[in-house]
């Protein structure tokens, strides 16, 4: 798949006010500072269209892009560490909660993992949520230039044991590096392929 045209639609708290249900749709999410906006800078080749911070926690919307005029690309507030209160956290989690459950055209959630880091606790109970309300979902390693290969294959093998002690099977992985542009394709294909499934 190319991306001719990638444009900032609208933001939204509540998912009843997201854009009509008329396309197929993917979600980014991922704990913060795993590189989420740059990734989808990446893969829409539009530097800046998802903004990009030093501060975790920056995304704080339901975020909607406009992909080629065919689907819906959405960049959604990060789980973990943010600096921000109770009140708010438990605000951006019923958001996020609420659209992944209930937003009837969403076809996969994309979760972005750090492959520098051992598996975190916070992105296992997130997939298990997932399973658990049998939400489909792939997970997107990131920041793949950090690491030599063998480390990054070293780490995935840990993540993907750790997962199978729970799950039968894996989901989609991909491993990617916005710095390199590494699995911009595979990611971009899986898109595509998967787009011919849906109807509306």
């Amino acid at each position: 798949m190319e991306i001719t045209t990638a444009e900032f639609l609208v933001s939204n708290t509540d998912f009843t006010k997201c854009p009509p249900e008329d396309r197929p749709e993917y979600a980014f999410i991922g704990r913060s500072n795993v590189g989420k906006s740059s990734l989808i800078n990446m893969l829409c080749a539009k530097k800046g269209m998802a903004k990009t911070s030093s501060t975790p926690g920056k995304t704080q919307l339901i975020n909607h892009f406009n992909i080629n005029n065919q689907w819906y690309l959405v960049d959604l507030p990060g789980y973990g560490f943010a600096k921000v209160g109770k009140e708010s956290r438990a605000k951006w989690d019923k958001m996020i909660n609420d659209y992944i459950m209930f937003r009837k055209n969403l076809l996969s959630v994309f979760i972005l993992i750090d492959i520098r880091l051992e598996p975190q606790q916070k992105d296992l109970d997130f997939i298990e949520r997932m399973g658990e309300n049998a939400i489909p979902f792939s997970l997107v390693f990131t920041k793949a230039d950090k690491l030599a290969r063998t480390k990054n294959e070293k780490s995935v093998k840990t993540f993907t044991a750790k997962m199978l002690e729970n799950w039968d099977a894996m989901p989609p992985v991909f491993i990617t590096s916005a710095e390199e542009k590494t699995g911009r394709d595979e990611v971009l294909n899986y898109i595509a392929e998967t787009n011919k499934l849906y109807k509306k």
